[in-house]
């Protein structure tokens, strides 16, 4: 299948273009769960991945997600459920017989191996003639721009380039589906963005279906056609990045993938109730009923900042607020601003606050802004400066059953 769609990029793209519609599943899991003793670490975890779609399973070391990806390429059995590759059930099945292949972290290459060799051991050891070895082997330099070190070993070789023999050493036996373990953890920052796109690139020409795992959101956003957050052994929600970024399900999906502001309310006919101002939403009828607590989420830069309580078009009035602290982040400005509701709370640690990781324990803080240079020379704020505040987009996220975990 990846030599095919190696030679015949045209073909590929044409097909994915009429697909577009309605994808078919390469590879699915339907109602996994694991359990090791009486601690279950997967519950009911489902999801497709259409060919040549890239999944990203993104989640807090501990989720579930390691477990997930074992599962499907056959090192772990499910307690329940289904692994399915191309219509065929493999749950049953070893390992070697799955078609899968697995990207490690740690490479994995044979140190007294060149470049090319290790890229054709895999066709060595199932008896392929020599003639088909060199072929393939030279059609995957190619495709991963590694053909002058082709004669190099391993140990000559920067990180993201032994990462790209890795990859080209899988594709060369045609895997069914791809399976990434944290493959960048061990590149420095400016080498994994760099990697990052050059794989995005190569998993576009070859169209076989990829499952990367990972906890790094900026990681995830980027490589991922969708993302899966994983949460305890829960999908939490699964969409496209844009979908879980500006529209997340829960209080933990807003949190985890990025950062967000959260404060508490209560539904009231068609405004949520903060702090006794009314705060005009479209709320959910259907999700959300009349005196219902529940949270509104806002990202940072949906906050809109104004000398008066004149509103942009399309946002809504928040409240008023005091300026604690403005820094300076190169091409933004980040400011903390304490609520100002009226009547006025006199409790410094009041429930407004904002958190960059998932939300065991977030600490009572004032909310985050930011904005652009542009929007800071416009109108310049210091400590102790009073604002008006809007938001430009915000969600409105049910308190969470099961709590923050």
């Amino acid at each position: 299948m990846a030599a095919s769609a190696i030679k015949i990029v045209p073909e590929v793209m044409s097909s994915r273009v009429e697909s577009q519609t309605a994808p078919q599943a390469a590879a699915s899991v339907l109602g996994l769960s694991k359990r090791f003793g009486k601690t279950a670490v997967l519950e009911n975890i489902s999801f497709n991945v259409a060919e040549g779609e890239a999944l990203v399973l993104l989640g807090a070391s501990g989720s579930g997600k390691t477990t997930i990806l074992r599962i499907i390429a056959g090192l772990e059995q499910p307690y329940t459920g289904k692994v399915i590759l191309h219509g065929k059930d493999v749950t049953e099945l070893p390992a070697r017989e799955r078609g899968v292949g697995v990207i490690f972290q740690s490479y994995a290459l044979f140190p007294k191996m060149t470049v090319e060799k290790n890229i054709g051991y895999g066709l060595r050891i199932r008896g392929r003639s020599r003639k088909e070895i060199k072929k393939t082997v030279q059609e995957l330099l190619s495709l991963v721009q590694l053909e002058p070190h082709r004669k190099k070993y391993p140990s000559q070789l920067s990180g993201g380039q032994q990462q790209r023999v890795a990859i080209a050493r899988t594709l060369a036996y045609k895997p069914e589906v791809l399976l990434f373990d944290e493959p960048f953890g061990a590149l420095d920052a400016q080498t994994r963005v760099h990697l990052r796109r050059e794989i995005r690139s190569l998993l576009k020409k070859v169209n076989v279906p990829a499952i990367f795992i990972t906890h790094d959101q900026e990681e995830a956003l980027e490589l991922g056609d969708r993302i899966a957050v994983i949460n305890t052994g829960h999908i939490e929600q699964i969409g496209t990045p844009s979908e879980i970024y500006n529209r997340p399900a829960t209080e933990y999906v807003a949190t985890f993938l990025g950062s967000a502001n959260i404060l508490e309310g209560t539904v009231r006919k068609d405004s949520i109730d903060i702090g006794g101002r009314l705060v005009c939403a479209n709320v959910d009828r259907e999700r959300f009923a009349d005196g219902q607590a529940v949270k509104l989420a806002f990202r940072p830069e949906d906050v809109l900042l104004s000398d008066s309580d004149t509103v942009a078009k399309g946002a809504v009035c928040l409240a008023q607020g005091v300026v604690e602290d403005v820094s300076f982040a190169g091409a933004s400005e980040r400011l903390a601003i304490r609520l100002d509701f009226n009547p006025i709370s006199n409790d410094p640690d009041s429930d407004f606050y904002l958190t960059t990781q998932p939300p065991e324990s977030p600490s009572p803080k004032p909310i985050i802004a930011t904005r652009g240079q542009r929007e800071a020379r416009a109108l310049s704020l210091k400590p102790r400066d009073r604002v008006w505040i809007s938001l430009a987009n915000f969600t409105v996220l049910p308190v969470s059953d099961r709590g923050p975990v």
